[in-house]
């Protein structure tokens, strides 16, 4: 079994096209299954979500480890560009 993901907006005439990769076999039956989440419609929502990551341990040692990488480049500074 092969899965393929793909996130597409709903049209306003409500029909999608999917692009279905070229290596799966012409003529073999597939299961295409919808499922739709919410956007998040509120700012507040938003904002409320932000204040939550801080409390996940696995975000916030991602960003550390990200911006630890950062450091690092930051720290050796950009070369000079020619024009």
């Amino acid at each position: 079994m092969e899965a393929v993901k793909q996130i597409l907006r709903i049209p306003r005439n409500h029909e999608l096209k999917i692009k279905v990769p070229k290596d799966f076999p012409e003529n073999e039956t597939v299961e295409v299954i919808l499922i739709m989440t919410k956007r998040q419609d509120s700012f507040k929502q938003k904002i409320q979500e932000l204040k939550e990551a801080v409390k996940d341990n696995r975000f916030m040692n991602d960003l550390r480890e990200v911006s630890d990488d950062f450091n690092t480049v930051d720290s050796e500074g950009w070369p000079d560009e020619e024009v």
